[in-house]
């Protein structure tokens, strides 16, 4: 009857997991101190390294963690250097994820920080990491409170209370809402009662013969109301209220009105 061969220790490294709690380098025996052998870049940019070692698994870090850590073949790792290595290389990762999720676009800080707690960093390190970011003028919930309210202005018109929805909903605070819409606003001379009339306008645009006529009056009083209800649910649906609202609802019963008779 042969024997099973034994199972060989994988040397592989397992899953990065950036915030994996350490072992407290105080609460564990002395052992051997482990020597680095060989630092092997990793693909397919070469800014993560494996750090192999003779005795135990390799540890994968950030290339520049390394070159700060000053560290290479023939040094020793003991346990509260492997530790604060770590620690050191949990801080970079977070800061390169912010960097690189911020070069794809504008973020608010809760919006970055939304997405870095689900790539796995605790809430503790992100919060520094942003810290420093905003300082040096990485993060700006103000300018992209704008630029957010410019290109709804420009590609998707909405009235003031949608606009704040929105930026709310992106975690910009309230009061700085509302002073980044108004600071558009006046920038670009428009207000809600312009920005209604645009939208109904736009919308009377896209609308069949039988919905003009019904706005223009032609047809019978259940297709005037129902095209009336589509229009003010449209309307209200991007955010525009009171006066805003009954401008745009006469623009488009004028604009319906040339259409189906034709210009005065």
């Amino acid at each position: 009857m042969s024997t099973p061969a034994p199972t060989i220790p994988s040397s592989a490294p397992g899953p990065y997991r950036p915030d994996a709690r350490r072992p407290d380098p105080r609460r564990v025996s002395s052992s051997p101190t482990p020597l680095i052998t060989r630092v092997e870049p990793l693909r397919p940019r070469g800014i993560k390294v494996l750090l192999h070692f003779d005795l135990g698994d390799p540890v994968e870090i950030m290339l520049e963690t390394l070159e700060r850590s000053r560290l290479g073949v023939g040094d020793s790792l003991g346990r509260e250097r492997r530790h604060n290595l770590l620690n050191d290389d949990a801080d970079v990762r977070v800061r390169h994820a912010a960097l690189n999720l911020l070069s794809f676009r504008a973020r608010t800080r809760a919006e970055l920080k939304r997405r870095l707690r689900q790539k796995g960093f605790r809430p503790a390190r992100i919060d520094v990491c942003l810290d420093r970011l905003q300082a040096r003028g990485f993060l700006d919930d103000g300018a992209v409170a704008e630029a957010f309210v410019r290109d709804r202005i420009r590609h998707r018109p909405r009235g003031r209370a949608a606009l704040t929805s929105e930026l709310r909903a992106k975690g910009v605070e309230g009061p700085l809402a509302e002073r980044s819409i108004e600071r558009v606003f006046e920038e670009v001379s428009v207000d809600d009662v312009s920005l209604a009339r645009e939208v109904a306008q736009g919308w009377v645009d896209r609308q069949g013969t039988s919905t003009l006529e019904a706005l223009a009056g032609r047809g019978a009083p259940p297709e005037r109301d129902r095209a009336r209800r589509r229009l003010v649910g449209y309307l209200g649906r991007r955010g525009f209220r009171g006066e805003a609202l009954a401008a745009g609802i006469d623009a488009a019963g004028r604009t319906a009105n040339e259409r189906a008779n034709g210009p005065a």
